[in-house]
């Protein structure tokens, strides 16, 4: 069916499965009762520090990536063809609704991640700088799946999300995943801004 629990989704990297959200009216929410208190503030700096750091980490793994990304990025990063969570919601949107978006983008971005991760590992094992900031992006992005998790059991009691996710690069060629590498990282730039102005006007204090 594509439905799977929220501590699975967190392990799958490349399911690709259908975007819906289930709203279960019974009592199954698994993390209802590990909700920090400040999990919103948390949830909110979370969202900040990936907005602050997405431009950052896209320059850097161009500059690690040599030429011809370097050079001809617009052409060779244009995410027009790979596949990325639709994000149609707004301030204006119900805040069940930006939930769900949210946790569909992010359980993408972290999958996304942890492709780009292993190849760069592969690709350019001494890119010390950019590692880091990959494994930095995804802790931190593991850490609002979490958040965004707690918030949809105990808010609505929602414990199962469909999430669709990219092509694995397994068996691409070395510029193929640069490419796809940096296709992603090109459009999390454009989304996560987005995502930090709908989200965090839902996460306000009371």
């Amino acid at each position: 069916t594509g439905v799977v629990p929220f501590v699975a989704l967190l392990l799958l990297q490349r399911r690709p499965v259908a975007g819906r959200a289930l709203l279960v009216t019974g009592s199954g929410c698994p993390s209802h009762g590990l909700c920090r208190s400040n999990v919103q503030e948390q949830t909110r700096r979370q969202v900040a520090v990936l907005n602050a750091t997405a431009q950052e980490l896209f320059s850097l793994y161009l500059k690690c990536q040599g030429e011809p990304f370097s050079s001809e990025s617009d052409k060779l990063c244009n995410p027009a063809g790979i596949f990325f969570p639709a994000f149609r919601v707004n301030r204006t949107s119900e805040r069940k609704e930006v939930m769900v978006a949210m946790y569909k983008l992010f359980a993408f971005l972290n999958a996304s991640l942890g492709n780009i991760t292993r190849d760069q590992e592969e690709l350019n094992p001494m890119a010390k700088e950019l590692l880091e900031r990959l494994h930095n992006t995804t802790k931190t992005t593991r850490g609002l799946i979490s958040n965004l998790t707690c918030l949809l059991c105990k808010n609505y009691n929602i414990f199962q999300v469909d999430v669709r996710y990219g092509d694995s690069s397994k068996g691409k060629s070395a510029f193929k995943k640069k490419q796809q590498g940096c296709q992603v990282l090109r459009k999390y730039v454009q989304v996560i801004g987005q995502a930090a102005r709908v989200l965090l006007p839902h996460l306000s204090p009371s």
